[in-house]
């Protein structure tokens, strides 16, 4: 088993930089196309034989030292009650959106064995083949509840924000839920058997510090907290969170995920003694060969100081990467990196 991963999430010497991408099984890959092709993205999400296979192909292609469970940030969430559609051109779609009490109250907490049970059948699938560690992951509740009350992705957030601000009360129930979930569905990943386990907070960036204090990190702290005796690394990723990064690293996450909009030097002095994650951005990996060289190896140097380094995109693969230059980038991260 390659644990190097394993490592530069403990802070321990590692001997060079592991590297793994968010999305490294999507779109850009022609062998998921070619899965996708036969079956709703839904239903791919809950067939396990087919994530496992979906997880599985960038291992194949590409030298990354950690897999990550194929799956959706608003799967749990179905599970809760919402009506759930993925569209093309139009990402998820929320029938039933949240926008009041009503709606709050019909949401429940979802129990993994019987809601989820599919995705640990998917884990426990993945450990008999990989030889990396394997990451589980659920969505951050302030991201999971922006999809809920928006009913669908958004650019402004008003429908969330206005229950920010007008219904403080309500939002923070609606966290409640959505957060004893998250604790409930990542547990359950670990014990079937994930390695560690990433938090995404992808719409964190939208809120000004003193919100996020108030209506995000303690949510975020609440779930790391209750997961803290599983001995697994956890990880917390704020895209766009440059200004969030004090915050983020008071979370009690092992781990801190950068995006590419800070530099990394700049966020691992914030940050602290605690490994950091990231941040090329992931259309850098347009780059020339030699320029993408260079930046990957300023990249580094950057992140020298780091009680431990993994590196990552920024946020995923966009799904026009050339798959070729996925192996180059990770092929320069060993070979830059190696002690």
């Amino acid at each position: 088993m390659n644990n190097t991963f394993l490592q530069a999430c403990r802070g321990e010497r590692t001997a060079y930089t592991p590297v793994w991408m968010m999305r490294q099984a999507g779109r850009y890959l022609p062998e998921y196309l070619k899965v996708r092709g036969t079956i709703p993205f839904l239903d791919l999400c809950k067939r396990s034989d087919l994530c496992v296979e979906v997880t599985l192909q960038p291992l194949r292609r590409f030298a990354m030292d950690a897999a990550i469970l194929f799956s959706d940030i608003l799967i749990p969430i179905e599970a809760m009650g919402a009506e759930l559609s993925f569209h093309e051109g139009q990402g998820p779609i929320i029938a039933n959106p949240c926008r009041d009490a009503e709606g709050v109250g019909r949401l429940k907490i979802a129990d993994p064995e019987q809601d989820l049970p599919f995705v640990q059948e998917t884990i426990r699938l993945l450990r008999r083949e990989l030889d990396v560690p394997l990451i589980g992951f659920a969505g951050a509740p302030f991201t999971c509840a922006t999809y809920l009350i928006e009913g669908g992705s958004s650019k402004v957030f008003y429908e969330t924000k206005k229950m920010m601000f007008s219904q403080p009360g309500l939002f923070h129930r609606l966290m409640d839920k959505i957060s004893e979930t998250t604790i409930r569905a990542l547990r359950a990943q670990a014990v079937a058997g994930a390695q560690a386990l990433q938090l995404f907070d992808s719409w964190a960036g939208v809120l000004a510090p003193c919100d996020f204090e108030i209506f995000v990190l303690p949510y975020v702290r609440r779930i790391l907290r209750k997961l803290g005796d599983l001995n697994v690394p956890l990880i917390y990723f704020a895209n766009n969170g440059a200004t969030l990064l004090d915050m983020s690293a008071r979370t009690g996450a092992n781990v801190l995920g950068i995006d590419w909009r800070v530099d990394i030097g700049d966020a691992i002095a914030k940050a602290g003694p605690m490994a950091v994650q990231g941040n090329l951005d992931p259309l850098a990996l347009f780059l020339p060969a030699e320029e993408l060289k260079e930046r990957i190896g300023r990249l580094l140097h950057g992140a020298r100081d780091a009680c431990g380094h993994i590196f990552n995109l920024g946020h995923g693969i966009h799904q026009l990467t050339p798959p070729d230059q996925v192996r180059l980038a990770v092929d320069f991260v060993h070979e830059l990196s190696a002690r």
